[in-house]
Parts: C-alpha cells; structure tokens; sequence
C-alpha cells in the first residue's frame, strides 16, 4: 500500500477523535460554561450539522481544485475549528467552532475516498480505502479514550488542543506524503450534481441511511444497556466501548479484501450479519460474557458495511465520483441522528433499556432490503471495486457513452 495512505489514516484518527470525544466531556464542558449537561449535548448536534451541510457544499466549491490542494484545504479548516473550540469564551462561540471543525469532515473523507482508490493499484482499491477509514475506528479504541481521560484530568480545552496538533501534523503529511493527482477530465460542480442524482447512487445513500441508523439505535444507548440492563458499573462502560471500536477495527480490517473481492456479496451479508447480531443482542444483553461478544460482533458487522456502500456509491457515480462520496458521510450522520432518535424513542415508549436492539434490526433489514433492490435494478450487473473515472457513468449520471476512449484509458493509467 502507498505511504500516502498513512497521511489519510493519521487525518482520520484526528476527525474520529474530534467526533466523538464530546461524549464523554459533557459534564465537564458543562461544569466550566455553566450550562446543563443536555443543553451540552447540542455540542454533539453540532458537529453532525456541520457534516451534513458542509459534506456536499465544500465539495461542490472545490470540485475543480487538485485533490492534494483541496485536502490540506479541508484539513486546515478541521484544524482550526478545533483550535476555535478550545479558545472558545462562551458556549455560543463553543457550538460555533463545532459546526466549523465538522464542516469539512464529509468532504475529506470524499475527496480522501476517491484519492485512496486512485492511489492504489487494480484489484485493491477497496483496501486503500478501508486503510483510511481504519484511522476512525483506531480514534474509537485508542483516540477517544485518551482525549476523554486527558480533558478530564487537564480540562477540556487541552483536549482541543492536543486534536489541533493532530491537525496540524496531518496537513504536514498530506502535504509531504500525497502526491499530486489531476482532476477527472471535464470535473465540475454540474457534473458531479448528474452522478450524485443516479439512481444507484440515490439507492445506495439510502442503504447508508437504514443500515447505519440500525447500529445508532443501539450505539447510541450502549453506554446505558450496558449499567442498566447487562449489570456492568459506570467505571466498566469505557471498556465495553472499547470492545465495540475493537470490532469496528476487526470489520474494516476485513471488509477492504472482500469488498476487492466481491462488492455486494459482501454488502449483503454485513448487512445481514448485522440484522442478526441486533436480533441475538436483545437475548444476549442479560448476559455479561455473552454481552461482550456481541458487543465485539456488532462493531464488526456495522463497520464492514462502511467499504462497500462507499466503494458501490463511488463506483456508480464514476463519472464524477467525490460529491457522491463526500454525501454518503452526510447519509452516515442522518443515520447517527435517525437511529439515535428512534432508538430513544422505543425506551422513552416504555419498551425497556434493551428495545433499540430490534429497532436496529429493522433499521438494518431496512438498509439490507434497498441494497438488494439496487442490486436488482443494477443494469450493467457488473461490481468491479475499482473507481475508474469515466464521463459515462452506469447509465443514470445522463452522459454519453460515446466518444471518451481516450479519457478512461488515461485514466486506468492513473489508476494502475
């Protein structure tokens, strides 16, 4: 693998940690700024907000700005909203620099995505980017933790702190490991608006939506399940959320090859896995050695889903493939919003600490269910897990087919 993917993977572990380290400093956050701790917990919205909006805006306003360029770019905007955060005097100013160190999280992954498969060679993209999206689930095992125990001990601000040195190393090994890369033949913002609008991009985005909302419904209240339900005290939670980044790490170390391999066997059974796992989580809940291993599951089977949805929505807007990339992070934080909320639903309805399991798992027969119809009006019938960047499309980007030879054929060079 290129060593330009380890700038990738480092700038990821900086996103990843930023992400979600609020969690675990809202007390903290709303100790030193004198507000309450679920008006802190807008802190965590946010950020989300800010991925959603800025995932498909910032990557519309570069589309024509060299892929190296627009990643230091997107990397300094991180940086400094995160600095933003730590000088922040006021909760206002606080919410402000959250909403910009999100922004350019969705576009970085996009334009991260499309870098990583170009990078590598045929038959291996799929790895690439699964090398980068590694660096989210290690910020899950090691990140998170050390910057919640950090804040903790030296005061949230540090922690801020400490992820804008993370930035700023990042953006030294964008800078000095990425190689410059030409834009697609033809890019632009009407282009990448065609393929975004293809309707197995649009499929694949709801997929995204479903499936991912099913492992947020439980995600979301693992913490809670764990004390309440399970019989694990508050002090063990940090590593029952350690055993789920551990399965994260498992699933996107192992989705990379077989998504390389065979893109939607693999989409299919992840997201099958992952209906199951929820469904046997609901009985393995009252059990903490069984609790544990299902823990470890779930975080498996919910990141291999992450590979191929990204690969297929790369795949199918191949034309112009990286606002389709940058907008399936925005489908992955609807989903963290959805699934959290239906998953508070069902326990707030009385159904128990346990009942956003099987939310989760229709939630993810949900996403199972559009990924099979995709693959069932699929027209070429064809899964290569390569991104080759051709005017043409598969058919609903609206191009021609006719007279670009010469462009995929410099671009498969690029490619391989």
């Amino acid at each position: 693998m290129p060593l330009a993917l380890l700038a990738l993977a480092v700038s990821a572990f900086g996103i990843g940690t930023t992400e979600f380290v609020m969690m675990g400093l809202l007390p903290n956050v709303a100790d030193d700024l004198g507000t309450s701790v679920p008006t802190a917990g807008y802190l965590v919205s946010a950020y989300a907000l800010g991925v959603v909006v800025g995932a498909p805006l910032l990557t519309a306003l570069g589309s024509r700005i060299p892929r190296k360029r627009m990643l230091v770019l997107l990397m300094a905007v991180f940086t400094l909203g995160n600095l933003a955060s730590a000088l922040a005097p006021t909760f206002g100013t606080l919410v402000a620099g959250r909403v910009l160190a999100g922004l350019p999280h969705g576009a970085f992954f996009g334009v991260g995505s499309v870098v990583a498969a170009r990078l590598a060679g045929e038959g291996r993209q799929a790895r690439a980017v699964a090398m980068m999206f590694l660096g989210l689930t290690v910020a899950n095992i090691v990140g998170v933790p050390a910057a919640t125990l950090l804040g903790q001990h030296l005061g949230w601000r540090a922690t801020f702190l400490v992820v804008t040195g993370i930035g700023l190393a990042a953006m030294a090994a964008l800078t000095r490991l990425i190689p410059e890369l030409p834009n697609e033949p033809g890019a632009g913002l009407a282009r990448e608006l065609r393929a975004l609008g293809g309707r197995q991009v649009l499929l694949g985005l709801l997929t995204t939506v479903f499936g991912f909302a099913g492992v947020f419904a439980v995600y979301s209240y693992l913490s809670a399940m764990a004390v309440e339900v399970t019989g694990f005290s508050e002090t063990s939670v940090t590593f029952v959320l350690a055993l789920f980044g551990t399965g994260m790490t498992l699933g996107v170390l192992a989705a990379g090859p077989l998504t390389d391999r065979a893109l939607r066997p693999t989409l299919y059974g992840a997201l099958a896995g992952l209906a199951a796992v929820l469904v046997a989580f609901d009985f393995t809940v009252h059990v903490k050695w069984a609790a544990m291993v299902t823990v470890v599951l779930l975080g498996a089977a919910g990141s291999m889903t992450s590979t191929p949805l990204q690969m297929l929505i790369m795949n199918k807007a191949k034309a112009a493939p990286t606002l389709a990339a940058a907008s399936n992070h925005s489908a992955f934080n609807l989903a963290n919003a959805g699934g959290a909320w239906l998953g508070g639903a069902a326990i707030a309805a009385g159904w128990g600490w346990a009942s956003p399991t099987l939310v989760g798992a229709c939630l993810a027969a949900a996403g199972l269910l559009a990924a099979v119809v995709s693959g069932a009006l699929d027209r070429d019938g064809t899964e290569p897990s390569r991104v080759v960047a051709s005017s043409d499309g598969d058919g609903d980007s609206g191009a021609s087919a006719g007279g670009h030879e010469q462009e995929r054929g410099a671009d498969r060079e690029r490619v391989g």
